[in-house]
């Protein structure tokens, strides 16, 4: 494992985004129409926001001495959304304000000319890219113009390695996407991890926990959503 003197690390990967809801509406009815605009512009969705509220009541909760003291943060919008809903949860609850950085090295995976494709969308325009896509797995698959996620994995190794340096000691919590977190939790596994070709799941406003010793992280728990448990009873009960 590689040496990092962080006293702790939490991975919350953004809430549900407007992109998020498209993809999945694309998803069931094959829509080959790609999302308009530019992915680092992407909002969250109302369920996102609410989610973000939720994540804030799980921060508030964290004790003073043991919970996070540093954010770093993607400097894409459904990111910066999340953290914003849950610094205000957490300032409405009385509970202090958080040194907030902001990070390119932590925005999302970049898809290059695919930018913002449903799987149906890249298909229909580029059926050859498409197969390629399905051949290399996509762990290894790098979009014309865009990152395989071993190019994420190599800017968020150096982002962990400078924050080693820069914050020793420090509770960081990280506030970015689904691949950003697959990244760290290969890099962190250290010299020889077995590359994840199949992606683990990393659900929407997820938090993701590593423990720090002051020489070593180890992951402690992944993609936990237990604190969304009361948004989503709400919302059965609301459908119900």
């Amino acid at each position: 494992m590689p040496p990092c003197a962080l006293a702790g690390l939490w991975a919350v990967r953004h809430g549900q985004s407007t992109a998020n809801v498209a993809f999945a509406a694309a998803e069931e009815s094959g829509s080959t129409v790609p999302v308009p605009g530019r992915d680092r512009d992407v909002p969250l969705s109302e369920r996102g926001a609410a989610q973000a509220v939720a994540l804030g009541d799980w921060l508030a909760g964290q004790a003073p001495e043991a919970g996070p003291d540093l954010v770093v943060c993607s400097p894409f919008t459904r990111a910066l959304e999340t953290w914003e809903g849950m610094a205000a949860r957490v300032a409405g609850l009385g509970g202090p304000q958080l040194e907030v950085l902001v990070d390119e090295r932590l925005r999302d995976r970049e898809m290059g000319v695919f930018e913002l494709h449903p799987p149906a969308a890249l298909r229909a325009r580029a059926p050859q890219e498409a197969d390629r896509r399905e051949l290399l797995g996509e762990w290894c698959y790098r979009p014309p113009g865009g990152e395989a996620f071993t190019d994420v994995a190599v800017r968020v190794g150096q982002f962990v390695s400078d924050l080693g340096r820069a914050a020793p000691g420090r509770r960081v919590l990280v506030v970015a996407h689904d691949g950003v977190v697959i990244a760290l939790r290969y890099v962190l596994a250290g010299i020889g991890a077995v590359a994840p070709e199949e992606l683990p799941p990393v659900p929407n406003a997820s938090v993701s926990h590593w423990n720090g010793d002051g020489h070593r992280l180890r992951l402690v728990s992944w993609g936990d959503t237990a604190h969304l448990s009361s948004l989503d009873d709400m919302e059965g009960m609301t459908r119900a």
